[in-house]
């Protein structure tokens, strides 16, 4: 079995291939154990005995980068798309702007012929318009008024109407306590409850308005430097990704390790609660405070405005930025977003997992020539080392020189002459004789184990793959074949005496 040095393509090799490159580069060693340290030391005769062999291997097509023609080209098509982009969307805002002004128009009118029906014929006035009551109308009327603002751009509303309208959907939050009776006291802790959390909501709400304008107008600037110089405004946007990329890994790396530092310069672990803001720590204090006086006594938390208070102070809204995304976050989304669109060879850096840093991540490269060779050094002689050991590969048996010592002493030691006949001529034959090396280790082999002075030599048929064959099938069309064989039934039955007085005709 022959051993690849490199990982390759291995669905390019077949059992034919492989047995190719064996027959091919692969030679018997004189003296393994010198030959495997030659390799070891990695000397220059190493270097020159190591074989190469390339697999299929097709170049990439390299891109060349496109011309200034080509880049000025593609903006003004990329301009024209959003001028028409542009127009269409002004449109479609034109023909939602009279859609919902006709709206207002038709819901006022409404509600002015309601100032002349009487309350108990409103629900027969209404009956084909498809309201059921004038609050109704009022709802569709303020929905309306807001969703024609937001389409023309226009403020949400002054702040007194805001307050108006809280007023009207928590009416018992302005109202003393002594002058609330029980069911309007808990009443007036649900509305307050509620108006928190709306307050909460909208000022999140109008946050997000105020970061997507702030965002389209750094796009607007975006756009013009890059098209006043393109090549520059490419660059900078490279640049500006590069420093956020690190300055976001930096805060990263210390809000998980802590700002302290352990003596060496490194920053030490820290636990939770030395991690924890100004913000976050009195939203702890507040909470154990609670919780410690609610213990105390009956549960009367909320009987006082004071408490609702809590909440607000309780409130993520009056953390800072250490609870989510930063400017510095929020601006590398923006930046990468924008370099993904005006160029096509950016990859943005993937975001390191739990247990990964980013140091540790793998780097994917593209592949080269030498992925897709084989280099074949040490296993040239390994791999037919297995003839001569084949404990090698975990077989427990003899090798090659070995087993025809053990052949020749256990022939008749009487026949001297037979003996040297056998030892001046063996034959190799078989495809791995074609192995370079193969008739100098054997007969080394067989030299060291037979008695000194004797007469060896080691020859090679000359067609090993086929000789071996031709011979068997002259062998078995001669006439003398059925009296110098013998079955494997006559063998078990009989034993290894009786082979070895078995009369064979030699014809060495």
């Amino acid at each position: 079995m022959l051993c690849f040095p490199c990982a390759c393509n291995r669905a390019r090799l077949t059992w034919e291939k492989v047995e190719d490159l064996k027959m091919e580069h692969c030679y018997i060693a004189t003296d393994y154990a010198s030959e495997a340290r030659l390799f070891q030391k990695g000397s220059k005769e190493a270097e020159e005995k190591t074989r190469c062999w390339q697999l299929p291997w097709v170049p990439p097509p390299v891109e060349e980068p496109p011309s200034e023609e080509e880049i000025a080209r593609k903006a003004a098509i990329k301009e024209r798309q959003g001028q028409r982009l542009r127009e269409m969307a002004e449109a479609k805002r034109s023909t939602r702007i009279n859609e919902l002004e006709n709206q207002l128009r038709g819901l006022e009118f409404l509600l002015q012929q309601l100032e002349q029906v009487a309350e108990s014929e409103i629900p027969y006035f209404l009956k084909d318009t498809g309201y059921v009551s004038r609050q109704e109308i009022e709802t569709a009327l303020a929905k309306a008024t807001q969703s024609l603002r937001k389409v023309k751009g226009e403020p949400k509303g002054e702040q007194a109407e805001v307050e108006e309208k809280t007023d009207e959907k928590y009416p018992l939050v302005n109202i003393p306590d002594n002058m609330l009776t029980q069911d309007q006291l808990r009443e007036k802790r649900r509305q307050m409850f509620l108006k928190t959390t709306s307050d909460g909501r909208q000022r999140a709400k109008q946050k997000r308005v105020e970061e997507d304008l702030e965002r389209e107008r750094k796009n607007q600037l975006d756009e013009q430097k890059r098209l006043e110089n393109p090549e520059l405004y490419l660059g900078e946007m490279r640049t500006k990704y590069k420093e956020l990329c690190e300055k976001v890994e930096q805060r990263k790396r210390l809000k998980t390790n802590g700002n302290h530092s352990n003596g060496n310069g490194m920053s030490g672990g820290v636990g939770r609660g030395e991690r924890l803001n100004a913000a976050q720590r009195e939203r702890m204090r507040l909470l154990t405070t609670a919780a410690f006086d609610r213990g105390k006594g009956e549960d009367n938390f909320g009987a006082k405005d004071e408490d609702w208070q809590l909440y607000k102070l309780m409130s993520k809204d009056n953390d800072d930025d250490d609870e989510g995304p930063d400017e510095d976050e929020t601006e590398l989304a923006r930046v990468s977003s924008r370099l993904q669109e005006i160029d096509p060879t950016f990859v943005p850096k993937p975001e390191p997992g739990p247990s990964q840093s980013a140091a540790d991540m793998p780097r994917s490269r593209p592949l080269t020539k030498e992925d897709f060779q084989i280099l074949l050094g040490v296993e040239r002689f390994r791999c037919p080392e297995i003839l001569f050991h084949p404990n090698l590969v975990g077989i427990d048996q003899t090798g090659l020189d070995e087993t025809a010592g053990v052949s020749m002493r256990r022939l008749s030691s009487k026949d001297q002459v037979l003996e040297e006949r056998l030892t001046n001529s063996i034959l190799m034959t078989g495809g791995s004789c074609l192995y370079p090396g193969l008739s100098e280790r054997l007969e080394a082999g067989i030299r060291m184990i037979r008695p000194c002075g004797s007469p060896i030599k080691v020859v090679r048929a000359l067609d090993p793959v086929l000789d071996a064959w031709r011979g068997a099938s002259l062998y078995a069309a001669a006439v003398q074949f059925p009296q110098q064989t013998f079955s494997r039934m006559d063998y078990f039955e009989k034993g290894e005496d009786w082979l070895r007085g078995y009369q064979f005709q030699y014809t060495l």
